[in-house]
């Protein structure tokens, strides 16, 4: 009969390792828990700033703790079923003292080993105890993390709410912005198309009725043999002659348009579709280019200020007329003025 109680004695021994198994666990989730912490204040700090990205990111990371939060309280609800066990434990060991106290009360010669038994039984149950406190503390350490977590995604919330209102302010300003930019632009290029008929019409009066000048749209268009001869880029006298009245009325414009309109004057080379047969040039490109920039080179040394013009070759490439009679070539041989915005 002794024997029997040593035996059941020390089946009732056999908890520890168990409650040993269950504080591990317990420490492991507390550090993983810290982790987590770190990890997500790391990424708050990090992508709160940004703006479209930084949205979708943070409602990746809110997705993330939600997860989380789930997880803990997962947890947190294993450790009250583990708490819970602990507590049927100490119960059944209690009984089992008691047990063996009646045993030793009872129990003639076996009574000091019994009393050994409850002894170290009461010891064991002091430990759960205390292993059942430190649980209940470690729960409570859970719950406060868990509140934290919830006051952390709440203030994201808030965040992202006031990160979309912002978006959208500046999505409204920018439309107004560029609302009020095309109405400007607009003002401006009427603007420039006022100057450029008043231009047009001082060159029509300083340089007559000639049938080698003509208007053609928004461009002023000369042939080139009255500045150039066949072949060449250097200006003749009598070229530099009309070009001195381009200059003249050019410098009363740059005095009438005010300077907050970004005007400029294109002169445009062009030559026929024929071969170039000069040495001079390997191409009509190169050719439309070089009288071009002589045109411009000459109004600058007449005073036009240098920004208020660009010199563009085009080569063959812009005809006129598409024909290949000579009346046709004479045509597309020209240099054009064109009033134009920057």
């Amino acid at each position: 009969m002794s024997l029997a109680r040593m035996r059941r004695g020390e089946s009732g021994m056999n908890y520890w390792p168990g409650f040993v198994d269950a504080l591990s666990t317990l420490i492991l989730g507390i550090i993983f828990l810290l982790t987590v912490f770190v990890v997500v204040q790391f990424y708050l700090q990090q992508e709160v700033a940004g703006k479209d990205t930084a949205l979708q990111q943070l409602n990746a990371q809110i997705a993330q703790l939600t997860s989380l939060l789930s997880l803990e309280k997962t947890g947190k609800t294993d450790l009250e079923n583990q708490l819970a066990a602990l507590r049927a434990t100490l119960a059944a060991a209690e009984s089992d003292r008691d047990k063996y106290k009646s045993q030793a009360d009872s129990a003639g010669a076996g009574a000091a080993a019994a009393q050994g038994q409850v002894t170290d039984l009461t010891g064991k149950l002091e430990g759960e105890k205390k292993i059942s406190a430190k649980a209940l503390a470690q729960v409570e350490v859970l719950n406060q993390q868990i509140a934290a977590l919830r006051r952390q995604l709440a203030a994201l919330e808030t965040a992202l709410d006031a990160s979309e209102q912002k978006n959208k302010e500046s999505q409204s300003r920018i439309t107004e912005l560029g609302q009020r930019l095309n109405v400007a632009l607009a003002q401006k290029v009427q603007e420039l198309t006022k100057y450029r008929s008043d231009f047009f019409g001082k060159l029509r009066e300083i340089l007559g009725n000639r049938p080698d000048m003509r208007i053609v749209g928004d461009r002023f268009v000369l042939q080139s043999e009255v500045f150039f001869d066949t072949g060449k880029a250097d200006l003749k006298p009598e070229g530099t002659a009309e070009l001195d009245k381009v200059a003249g009325a050019l410098l009363q414009l740059e005095q009438q348009i005010p300077p907050d309109i970004p005007w400029v004057l294109r002169v445009d080379g062009h030559t026929d579709v024929r071969p170039i047969t000069s040495g001079q040039f390997r191409s009509n490109w190169d050719l439309s280019a070089a009288r071009a920039i002589a045109v411009v080179k000459y109004l600058i040394g007449k005073g036009i200020t240098p920004k208020r013009l660009v010199a563009a070759g085009f080569g063959e490439f812009q005809p006129i007329d598409t024909g290949t009679s000579e009346e046709a070539y004479r045509k597309n041989r020209r240099i054009e003025f064109k009033l134009t915005e920057r």
